[in-house]
């Protein structure tokens, strides 16, 4: 069992910045892939960033690469998603996912076991 918890959501104007954190407990085993998506009103839930945490690779979406950071602490205890230059088009609840896609398919929301309760984040223009 993997429990997720995010935070750091918030309102924010467009051009602003906001940090999320998930805190992670449970089987480091069931976290082979660790991971950001979201999920807008009548949108398919969608990768935002993922991290294969064998490696420490971390993959982006591509249109959101060069504004958002993912990034882990050493024990892969806690995640974080550093977003930038926020667009209105970044609203959307942010969820912190884990699971054991198989290699190379940490991309994949539809392969996560584990899902925290998700962050609203909302930018206005």
């Amino acid at each position: 069992q993997v429990q997720l918890v995010e935070s750091g959501g918030g309102s924010v104007q467009a051009g602003g910045s906001l940090r999320l954190s998930c805190a992670a407990s449970g089987s480091p085993a069931s976290r082979y892939c660790m991971g950001w998506f979201r999920q807008a009103p009548g949108k398919a839930r969608e990768e935002v960033a993922t991290i294969y945490t064998p490696t420490g690779y971390i993959d982006y979406a591509d249109s959101l690469k060069g504004r958002f950071t993912a990034s882990q602490d050493n024990a892969r205890n806690t995640l974080w998603l550093q977003m930038n230059s926020l667009k209105p088009e970044d609203t959307a609840m942010y969820y912190c996912a884990a699971g054991r896609p198989a290699y190379g398919s940490c991309y994949r929301p539809d392969l996560y076991q584990y899902w925290g309760q998700g962050t609203q984040v909302t930018v206005s223009s």
